[in-house]
């Protein structure tokens, strides 16, 4: 009797184990692959968007002439008080693999008041020694690129950037006797190239630089002119995940122009940190 019981509980104890065997195997097949502990976070998107406040130092000087009378060089800085300050910049990005559509956007507004320290001559009018002066310069620039990322890796990229730069400027003096404007209007095609590097999981360091030279662009964009646009900045990003960040960085505007038919000439630099967030979808 005790023979007979205990075969058949050898037997179930025999495919219990075979069982097991089986199972688990396949368990541990289907188990997620859990994710590399070196792989970068703030890649993975196909949408990106941000916004960032910049604080640039400026220095910006305009001359413009007028009835034949020539404009004296005004530094906006020395002679109307310019003081620096703060501007939102508006940044969206379509990526598809290697490839990158991109929009960026800074309107650029300063209005200040000054006595003036010496006479100015401005659009053919005098600005004379010791009138106050109310002033302004408005800079909308705009930038519309494609960026091609020609060198990718898990940990850093390299590539060539197409700009297509709108630039708008105007100045604008008014005193208690006259008030006189002046603008500067230009699409500027450009070049340039860009790059990022993953020093750790969550932190990259990217550089992009791109200019133009407006003195072999054809008419009608430019006419007799010269001139140039350098734009190049530098910035860290932290990455919380993939969909969100913080950056911090260094970016230069450089605009300088020449209309030789007006005899006009302006020469916008403005350089300093910036601070944004960043969402990716």
């Amino acid at each position: 009797m005790s023979t007979g019981v205990a075969r058949p509980a050898r037997a179930a104890a025999a495919l219990a184990l075979a069982l097991l065997g089986v199972t688990s195997p396949a368990r541990a097949q289907f188990q997620p692959r859990p994710l590399p502990d070196d792989e970068v976070v703030g890649e993975n998107y196909h949408v990106e968007g941000a916004f960032g406040l910049w604080s640039p130092a400026p220095q910006i000087s305009i001359s413009s002439e007028s009835l034949g009378i020539l404009g004296t060089t005004i530094d906006f800085g020395n002679d109307l008080g310019l003081q620096s300050h703060s501007f939102p910049e508006f940044h969206f990005e379509l990526r598809g693999g290697k490839h990158k559509l991109r929009i960026q956007a800074i309107p650029i507004s300063y209005q200040q008041s000054a006595t003036l320290t010496r006479n100015i001559v401005f659009n053919g009018q005098l600005y004379s020694i010791g009138i106050p002066v109310t002033s302004s310069v408005d800079w909308r620039a705009w930038r519309f690129g494609y960026e091609y990322d020609a060198l990718r890796r898990d940990r850093y990229y390299a590539g060539v950037v197409v700009d297509f730069k709108y630039s708008d400027v105007s100045a604008t003096l008014t005193s208690p006797l006259t008030s006189e404007f002046v603008q500067a209007q230009a699409p500027i095609p450009a070049i340039g190239g860009a790059g990022r590097v993953y020093v750790l999981r969550n932190l990259a360091i990217s550089g992009e630089f791109t200019g133009a030279s407006l003195g072999w662009l054809p008419p009608p964009i430019v006419k007799n002119n010269q001139g140039h646009y350098w734009d190049y900045d530098i910035y860290g990003t932290w990455n919380f995940t993939n969909a969100i960040g913080v950056q911090v960085g260094y970016r230069s505007l450089d605009l300088g122009y020449i209309v030789n038919q007006d005899r006009d000439s302006g020469s916008l630099t403005l350089r300093g940190l910036f601070f944004g967030v960043v969402a990716r979808y």
